[in-house]
């Protein structure tokens, strides 16, 4: 029988080789379909604004959170936007009935490919 962390890592490397599969068309497709494939995976796209005084000025969102699954197991990828409202982290996470979110470890092609991923939203809309 898997433990919780075994089950936990078992989704977070299947979400990870899906989301490799979404974002390696990327790299010569000129027609959209990979990015608009990238689009429609995803259930919702949010994005957080910093603390600010009301009435104050702020340069817009700078957290975003992709959610890719919901239920038992629940997919996300959440990071900070830079200045321009780009994605300049992409952090993958995965949850599962009464447990927290984890991440696990990533190489940089993982990285490489969850930025690419999440650079396909538009976030400063």
């Amino acid at each position: 029988m898997k433990s919780e962390k075994d089950r936990l890592a078992e989704t977070f490397r299947s979400a990870m080789a899906a989301i490799h599969e979404m974002v390696e068309p990327l790299k010569n497709d000129d027609s959209g379909e990979a990015r608009e494939r990238i689009l429609e995976d995803a259930l919702s796209v949010e994005v957080r604004e910093p603390w600010h005084s009301p009435g104050g000025t702020h340069d817009g969102p700078c957290e975003y959170r992709l959610l890719l699954a919901t239920g038992g197991p629940a997919v996300r990828i959440t990071g900070r936007l830079d200045a321009c409202h780009e994605p300049e982290t992409a952090v993958l996470e995965v949850q599962d009935w009464f447990l927290p979110w984890a991440a696990f470890e990533t190489n940089l092609e993982d990285d490489e490919a969850l930025l690419a991923y999440a650079g396909s939203f538009v976030f400063n809309g």
